[in-house]
């Protein structure tokens, strides 16, 4: 498992912990900024339709479940508004209240179960009157739209509409005085539904995950047939107006070429393309994969098609090429887990955002940003994508990269690094000289010109780790510098298994799971600093990447300490934290821990199913994670679990009776069937997996049965997801900018690296929205080295909203977003 009982001593006193989360909370009466908290009851009286519109996208149930539950909490009444604006519009029985049990079971179905539908009628002032008057009927005057720009358009035009709507509506009598002055105010909170992920303002919008677990899904199942018949496949993805689902699409595929909207190719594109893969075809590459979104262009505004794209391989390269739409098959299956809590995480906030508005304020839609949830004004985003729009339609694209924001330009840059026309040759290297004659390029000679760059695993497998090594390897030969490869963690080092990796060496890992390189859990003290350092010189080497979990963060604070006694170990080294259990401090998220999460997610699923027709079962599941609460906490709000027991929150056995009574309740007086428990697998030592089934089992008699369930090592298992083969490579690439960055800053005249005590022996994490290196010895002061896990962790602030969701009363809300300009980004964005 990821957790070891054979730990590390920590190197120094621990500081006091402080983590920030417990059962009991004191409360504020209201709402409003970030960090306050919300009380339950705070908006009894109110009443909150939600409905969905335009195309749907994976994840809307779980934002509609989250807004229906969390009006609960504040004591609101809310209503579905069924088939979007034309229900609204319809009326009668598609304006129904929602209740706890309606919403049960929809968290892992796709596309929205309230329906969605464009209306043409809403369109005109006449359909927007007869939808007013539905409302005020209703006593709604509080609006949750889930859709795509124009949807959220219509409704900011509704809410300028609203006073003059009532108006007509009374001067005609369909309203009385008093219901025109009762709601007279219209308040909307906007999130948005699209895969396209097309809407400026927003990391990602609701579907965007999803759909691209189903284009990597596909473009994994084919390449085996490719690969058979040495096969040429191009594949449209959708994308009519953008194109990050080809993009991100073809990072975490290795897709050899992509068309997308704001990025057309050059005039000679066909020959270039044609030569490309020429190349490739030399090298021995049996397949090739193009990724065409529905929406390309050449730069003179002419669509260029997939079948257009096949017609050229066909007649100019005589490859044999299909053509596979992937289509609506990347809007169906079940939401993954990011956004089945991303849905959750806005849904409630969207509710929060109502409960602040008033009419001075605009509307506002609820976005993701890095790790946090925040208010944007509606009308900006809806500008801002409109003009990313208008700078297409005028052939500037450039500007239209600049604005989809920094995250599209640095998948875009990446991308491109990793698509060189000709990979360098991992035997020759140009020559200083004129001539461009080329000469051997041998391990671990004439040091004075060859840079070496080394790359190892340390830890326990996770997913993710191979797309890392893949970047690094080929964004290193791209810069000219000659790439080892460290077997076997540091037992491989130690036994000289380390080897000049190639350029074709790594085609096809960003895809797979586990540890080529492979890993071992193991300290730089327990092998010796000393033989370590003494290796480094005897390589060579000039930089180090470490891609690992709390071993590679620990023994790169080893070797930051022990450098003053050995000078080989001055050299920049870069951790990229890579583990399941996302317990690295530095950075909010670990490579690996979002396939974990889709892992766990999928197995609850089959679970919870496997007792359909079983009347009235819960299931206590355990999760990895060591002492960090992450995985269980996660999981349990993208499976909707009734409760996840983690260390970091202290729990007793009259919290684990209470919870008994609670599912009792729940089960009797709403009608569900089945309860879902998860305990992370260091949670307390005492109350473990088997005594919490035991005691349900024992206490919940004979309300429900019990089950258990130890998950084990499936959970680091699978293909990498979408966002762990995307968020390696982009890692792995700013490392080696910041490795090429420290050798030519500390590279003495004689051609050594020797960088002294300076901080550069760092960590290289996701901080919110930003890559940030941070220096090893500074993260020591945050770090329960006992534990193995991070003194203060982001996650925490959501194990009230897990509670919420699950119909626990006793606890308080801590208002998560807060108001930002469309415009506040900076350049390390990921």
């Amino acid at each position: 498992m990821e957790s070891n009982d054979t730990q590390m001593a920590s190197p120094t006193p621990v500081r006091a912990r402080k983590y920030s989360f417990s059962r009991k909370q004191s409360v504020m009466a209201e709402p409003g900024k970030e960090g306050q908290i919300v009380a339950p009851g705070i908006w009894a009286g109110n009443t909150i339709g939600v409905f969905t519109s335009g195309g749907d996208s994976q994840g809307m149930n779980a934002a509609v479940r989250a807004v229906v539950r969390m009006g609960f909490y504040v004591g609101s009444k809310v209503y579905f508004i069924k088939e979007g604006y034309q229900g609204m519009v319809d009326g009668g029985d598609n304006i129904v209240e929602a209740t706890w049990s309606s919403v049960s079971g929809i968290l892992q179905k796709g596309g929205t179960v309230i329906g969605s539908a464009r209306c043409k009628d809403f369109r005109e002032r006449p359909g927007r009157l007869i939808a007013a008057c539905n409302l005020v009927k209703k006593g709604i005057s509080n609006l949750v739209v889930i859709g795509g720009d124009g949807s959220l358009t219509g409704a900011d035009c509704f809410r300028q509409e609203w006073g003059g709507l009532l108006d007509e509506l009374l001067s005609t009598g369909k309203i009385t005085k008093d219901e025109r002055e009762k709601y007279k105010h219209l308040n909307i909170v906007g999130m948005v539904g699209s895969i396209d992920n097309d809407f400026c303002g927003t990391d990602m919008t609701i579907g965007t995950d999803s759909a691209l677990h189903r284009i990597i899904e596909a473009v994994d199942a084919i390449a085996t047939t490719a690969l058979s018949h040495q096969r040429a496949f191009v594949m449209e993805v959708m994308g009519r107006h953008c194109g990050y689902l080809a993009l991100v699409g073809a990072l975490a595929t290795e897709a050899d070429w992509v068309f997308i909207p704001e990025w057309p190719p050059e005039e000679d594109w066909k020959d270039t393309l044609c030569k490309k893969l020429v190349a490739e075809r030399n090298l021995g590459q049996r397949l090739n994969i193009i990724l065409v979104a529905e929406g390309a262009i050449d730069n003179t505004g002419n669509p260029i098609t997939a079948a257009d794209v096949k017609h050229l391989l066909a007649t100019e390269l005589k490859i044999d090429t299909r053509v596979t739409v992937l289509g609506h098959v990347q809007r169906g299956g079940s939401p993954s887990a990011f956004d089945r809590i991303l849905g959750s995480r806005m849904g409630a906030e969207a509710v929060l955002a109502l409960i602040d508005a008033n009419p001075d304020t605009p509307a506002c839609v609820i976005s993701i940003e890095g790790n946090s949830t925040v208010r944007v004004p509606l009308m900006e985003c809806v500008e801002r994508t409109k003009e990313v729009q208008a700078c297409m339609d005028k052939r500037n694209f450039d500007e239209a990269v600049r604005l989809r924001g920094k995250s599209f330009q640095n998948n875009l840059n990446v991308y491109r690094l990793l698509s060189k026309l000709r990979p360098p040759s991992s035997h020759i290297k140009p020559s200083s000289h004129e001539d461009n004659k080329v000469e051997p390029c041998y391990p671990f000679t004439d040091h004075k010109t060859h840079r070496n760059l080394a790359i190892m695993n340390i830890g326990a497998p996770a997913c993710g780790m191979n797309a890392a090594v893949r970047s690094f390897v080929r964004i290193s030969l791209t810069r000219g510098f000659r790439v080892l490869g460290i077997h076997d963690s540091f037992d491989g080092l130690m036994k000289g298994d380390v080897v000049p990796m190639t350029w074709s060496q790594v085609q096809g890992w960003a895809g797979k799971g586990g540890s080529f390189l492979g890993t071992k859990k193991q300290w730089a003290q327990n092998v010796g600093v000393a033989k370590i350092a003494d290796k480094f010189a005897e390589y060579k080497i000039d930089g180090l990447m470490i891609v690992g979990g709390f071993e590679a963060y620990h023994s790169a604070l080893q070797l930051a300490e022990a450098r003053e006694k050995f000078p080989p170990l001055c050299i920049p080294i870069v951790v990229i934290p890579c583990t399941i259990s996302n317990n690295i401090p530095g950075s909010d998220f670990s490579l690996g821990a979002d396939t974990a999460l889709n892992e766990i997610t999928d197995i609850c699923d089959r679970i919870k199913q496997s007792a359909t027709g079983t009347k009235r079962r819960v299931f206590v599941a355990e999760t990895m994670g060591g002492y960090c609460g992450y995985l269980a906490t996660l999981a349990g709000l993208a499976s909707g679990a009734d409760a996840a027991y983690i260390y970091e929150e202290r729990f007793g056995v009259n919290d684990l009776k209470q919870d008994v009574e609670h599912l009792k309740d729940k089960i009797l007086s709403a009608n569900v069937q089945r309860g879902l428990i998860l305990r992370n697998e260091k949670a307390n030592h005492n109350y473990s997996t088997d005594f919490i089934t035991r005691l349900f089992a024992e206490e919940g008699y004979p309300t429900f049965t019990t089950r258990m369930n130890v998950l084990g090592h499936m959970q680091q298992g699978g293909y990498p997801s979408p966002f762990d083969r995307n968020y390696g490579t982009k890692m792995a690439a700013k490392g080696v900018e910041w490795l090429a960055e420290m050798i030519e800053r500390y590279m003495d005249p004689s051609g050594v690296v020797r960088t002294g005590n300076a901080d550069t022996i760092v960590l290289l994490g996701m901080m919110k929205r930003h890559l940030t290196f941070t220096p090893v010895e500074e993260l020591k002061e945050e770090t329960d080295f006992e534990k193995r896990i991070p003194i203060d962790q982001w996650w925490l602030k959501l194990r009230p909203l897990l509670r919420i969701l699950a119909k626990h009363r006793v606890v308080a809300y801590e208002v998560e977003s807060e108001i930002k300009n469309i415009d506040e980004e900076d350049d390390d964005s990921f």
